[in-house]
């Protein structure tokens, strides 16, 4: 795995991605009360393809992340100085994204799967849960939507993540490449 690391590593940098750590997807902390924060919590639950509960239950996600011997965790840092500037903000990286999932793809590792850093904002307004995605190739899940409890998984990892109280305060924000 040394070999597709190195050989990763050198797409990563060139298409500029520098702060990610690998990590091996059997530490990948699903919890179902993540699956519970957005049915109870999030107003996009039920409101598009890539959310619950149009995504696999928790079992099959956990099922999931363990046919992938490696995952790179992507790290984002901002400060937004209007909230309403974040979805345009992570659509911008998703879609970077996106093209660094298709470029390890077409690089042979064809289980290639990314995780968005934040709810799918590619299209400007959303099909909904009840109708085919505009654009289901580019669509993605959230590790959240899969259950993934970022905080346990970034903190063992070394990353920084914390409950924000204001939006004067950096915002820590991961996405994840699945890899094998």
């Amino acid at each position: 795995m040394s070999d597709t690391k190195k050989e990763l590593e050198t797409l990563f940098q060139e298409l500029e991605y520098s702060d990610y750590k690998w990590i091996d997807p059997e530490s990948i902390v699903v919890s179902q009360w993540v699956r519970m924060k957005c049915r109870f919590g999030c107003p996009e639950y039920g409101k598009t393809a890539a959310c619950p509960p149009q995504v696999p239950s928790i079992a099959e996600c956990e099922r999931f992340f363990q046919e992938y011997s490696v995952a790179a965790v992507f790290h984002f840092a901002k400060v937004m100085e209007r909230p309403e500037d974040r979805n345009e903000w992570t659509k911008g990286i998703s879609e970077g994204l996106l093209e660094l999932e298709r470029r390890v793809f077409i690089s042979g590792y064809r289980k290639a799967f990314l995780l968005y850093l934040d709810s799918c904002h590619i299209c400007s307004t959303c099909s909904g849960s009840e109708k085919p995605c505009f654009l289901p190739k580019q669509a993605r899940p959230t590790p959240e939507a899969l259950g993934v409890d970022v905080f346990a998984t970034v903190r063992q990892i070394g990353y920084p993540i914390e409950v924000l109280s204001d939006y004067d305060q950096t915002m820590n924000r991961y996405a994840f490449l699945l890899i094998e």
